[in-house]
């Protein structure tokens, strides 16, 4: 890559990071962007710690290799289970001056200024949910806003996406069932947190089976693009090392043409990928 190409690194196991990637095209025109799919090796929902920590840890050395300064880890697993290791650990020895930022913390700081009654439910992934990410950064930065946090794995969520199971009787199955063991734990909540960037795509069945109509739903895109255009202006540093040349390109350790051809129907455009092996 050229030494003028520092574009924005955006990284997921598979599809859902580009929901994310969509709103900071969407915020951040001008800037360019590099999206990194590890769909070879996609889900990481289910694997370990130490697993996600080293695949997310090859994903970000290797946008580093195509020229990023800043990579955003666009998968609430990878935040939950790889992200802080690499910040305290990995930086300080590859390079002081870049950046890798996570999608959680945004998510709980736009919920905590949300909820009207302290009672906030989340929707992750099963290691996600394990990882107890979300209640950890609620407890934290909430402020004693949110008082009752409570987490429910949906592991078929993922599955219907990646297999274009959207809106089937299956699909609508799990979604609703998942929603009942939520708001039976807690019928009180009044905010909920989709953990998982594939799950916005399922917003029509979610909004439809939700127990209760009044409840705000946290998607993460807009929210975390927003706060990516906030972080930049406070760190002018990171800002000036992004070239702003309006350029997006997709590399995937998976099949160019799937790839393609899925992350079209994300994406709502053409999409042109170069296959990378980490």
């Amino acid at each position: 890559m050229s030494s003028e190409y520092h574009p924005i690194g955006v990284f997921d196991s598979g599809y859902g990071g580009l929901t994310v990637l969509k709103e900071f095209v969407n915020q951040l025109p001008e800037y360019d962007f590099l999206y990194l799919g590890d769909n070879a090796r996609t889900p990481y929902g289910t694997r370990s710690f130490d697993v996600v920590y080293e695949y997310t840890l090859q994903a970000v050395k290797a946008l580093f290799e195509q020229g990023c300064r800043l990579v955003i880890l666009a998968c609430n697993t990878a935040s939950a289970k790889a992200l802080r290791t690499i910040q305290q650990r990995d930086l300080p020895q590859i390079d002081p001056a870049r950046r890798v930022l996570g999608v959680i913390r945004p998510s709980v700081e736009y919920a905590s200024k949300s909820t009207k009654n302290g009672h906030v439910g989340i929707l992750a992934t099963s290691g996600t949910v394990a990882s107890r990410s979300y209640p950890i950064e609620l407890e934290k930065w909430s402020g004693g806003c949110v008082t009752n946090t409570t987490q429910q794995a949906c592991p078929m969520w993922v599955p219907v996406v990646e297999n274009s199971e959207i809106g089937t009787v299956g699909a609508d199955y799990f979604i609703r069932r998942d929603l009942e063991r939520l708001f039976n734990s807690d019928p009180q909540l009044d905010t909920l947190i989709l953990g998982c960037t594939h799950y916005p795509l399922l917003i029509d069945s979610i909004r439809q089976y939700l127990p209760k109509p009044d409840v705000e739903i946290v998607e993460q895109g807009k929210i975390v693009a927003a706060s990516l255009v906030d972080y930049l202006s406070r760190h002018p540093e990171v800002d000036q090392a992004c070239t702003k040349n309006g350029r997006l390109n997709y590399l995937t350790t998976e099949q160019v043409e799937l790839f393609e051809r899925r992350a079209r129907q994300f994406m709502g455009q053409e999409v042109k990928a170069q296959k990378i092996h980490l």
